[in-house]
């Protein structure tokens, strides 16, 4: 069909040139005594015929732009394309009316020339600035909207996006998250995060491929087996070439919140106003409570960084630093809590054998 589409306009070009330029040639190469010059239809055919010799070489050629800038609108966000349209727009608009005053001034180079300048001038200026300050309009639009009742609270809530990330999607404690109906709203899977995982599924590294596929497997899961509601983001940004750029950009541009559970990824959130849900937060939170001056009985497995320390863990994975434990590695002894050190990395528990307490 496109390619039809294409000969058909091949023709019509073809013909419009062979009406407006068949003639002036064959008068410039002293052929003007030609009868069919004066008959319109003939030099239309004329042309129309050998424009439509012509695409048999350059229809492919054509069709494959045509097909490239269809890819690369599918993948601009909607967003990109309202807001830079509206912009160009806009400096069209302003071209006309300068324009419009410069034609008082009788000057023919300037009324010439003026016009095609400023047209393509302020057409650049007003798409770029629509394209690059989409953001704050979308965030002037958004705070002009004011909720009146607690209804549409409750609607904004459940239609909140979560967008998840490749660190999260592997890890797989989401899906359990979102089973147990915790994580609420529409989760959101962007497309280069899911050619992400793909490229981790088919490495030649045997860890990062398991990796991969089970982030694979952990996706298949929310998608079918969980009552929740999700979507794969088709667009892309490619000005930005790393995916957590990409995915900070994706929850500017959709007010979404970010679900991670990459501690690097988290403070940059935090500084550039991004809303984050931390897996590790929600885990260290929910984990029972150790207070200093608290006994526990533990097993000490390795050595620790500094001298004479041991390293023990609880249940739930949290490690215990054990002070001058090195010597009861391989032991299952009671300690004494003496500090805990809480980040969105994870608990740290610092402790002493009770045995050195009683001794002192």
């Amino acid at each position: 069909m496109l390619k039809r589409i294409v000969q058909a306009c091949f023709l019509i070009t073809g013909g419009t040139l062979g009406i407006l330029l068949i003639p002036e040639l064959l008068i410039l190469v002293k052929m003007e005594g030609i009868p069919i010059i004066s008959n319109s239809y003939v030099v239309a055919i004329l042309g129309a015929i050998i424009f439509y010799l012509i695409t048999f070489w350059a229809v492919d050629y054509v069709l494959e732009f045509v097909k490239w800038a269809e890819d690369s609108l599918v993948k601009i966000p909607v967003t990109d394309v309202i807001f830079g349209s509206i912009g160009l727009i806009f400096g069209l608009l302003v071209a006309y009316l300068i324009g419009f005053a410069l034609n008082a001034v009788q000057v023919p180079i300037l009324n010439a020339v003026a016009p095609i300048l400023l047209t393509l001038l302020f057409g650049y200026l007003g798409f770029q600035v629509g394209f690059k300050k989409r953001d704050e309009l979308l965030n002037l639009f958004s705070r002009g909207k004011r909720k009146n009742d607690e209804e549409e609270v409750e609607v904004a809530v459940k239609n909140s996006l979560k967008i998840l990330d490749t660190s999260v999607i592997i890890d797989g404690r989401v899906a359990d998250i979102c089973q147990t109906g915790f994580l609420e709203g529409t989760i959101v899977i962007p497309q280069f995060v899911l050619e992400e995982l793909q490229h981790i599924a088919d490495s030649s590294d045997v860890l990062k491929r398991n990796r991969g596929r089970r982030g694979l497997d952990i996706l298949n899961r929310i998608q079918k087996e969980l009552a929740i509601k999700v979507e794969i983001y088709e667009g892309d940004f490619e000005e930005i070439q790393e995916v957590d750029s990409k995915l900070v950009k994706l929850a500017k541009v959709t007010n979404g919140m970010l679900v991670t559970n990459d501690f690097n990824l988290n403070k940059v959130c935090e500084l550039q106003n991004v809303s984050v849900l931390n897996i590790n937060d929600l885990a260290n939170a929910v984990k029972p409570v150790v207070l200093p001056g608290e006994e526990l009985m533990v097993q000490v497995i390795k050595d620790g960084k500094e001298y004479h320390q041991g390293v023990a863990y609880l249940d739930d994975g949290t490690m215990i630093v054990v002070e001058e434990g090195r010597e009861y590695i391989g032991k299952r002894i009671e300690v004494l809590v003496t500090s805990v050190l809480q980040t969105s990395a994870g608990r740290m528990i610092f402790a002493k054998p009770k045995l050195l307490e009683k001794a002192l």
